[in-house]
């Protein structure tokens, strides 16, 4: 994820924060490597995922 290209776009990131279904599955499926490695069984990566959610709309648009 350090890598440029592995950024989501603005469209998807616009999308995510507005609740459009694919957007988030996009943001879930990006980050799924970083929650992986952080989560130690599958309850805690669901409670991760579930966290990522409820933050969405908390993101900053105008750094977007």
């Amino acid at each position: 994820m350090a890598n440029q290209n592995d950024l989501l776009d603005t469209t998807t990131i616009r999308a995510a924060v507005a609740g459009e279904k694919w957007a988030t599955e996009k943001v879930i499926e990006h980050y799924a490597p970083f929650i992986d490695g952080l989560a130690v069984d599958e309850d805690m990566k669901q409670h991760l995922i579930l966290k990522l959610l409820e933050e969405l709309p908390n993101f900053p648009l105008e750094q977007a």
